[in-house]
């Protein structure tokens, strides 16, 4: 996958256990869904100065 964005930065989630764990439930959730166990999300953040 190739996703190219001036507006948005993936976040920085690694001090954020919480809300790491919350992803991590909804993958399962979605994997479980979907029937498909490869699933994973992204989490973005509003880069400052970027292009719309």
């Amino acid at each position: 996958m190739d996703i190219h964005t001036d507006s948005y930065k993936i976040a920085a989630l690694s001090e954020r256990d919480e809300a790491v764990e919350i992803i991590r439930n909804a993958e399962a959730a979605l994997a479980e869904l979907t029937g498909n166990p490869t699933v994973t999300l992204i989490a973005y953040e509003k880069s400052t100065g970027g292009h719309t």
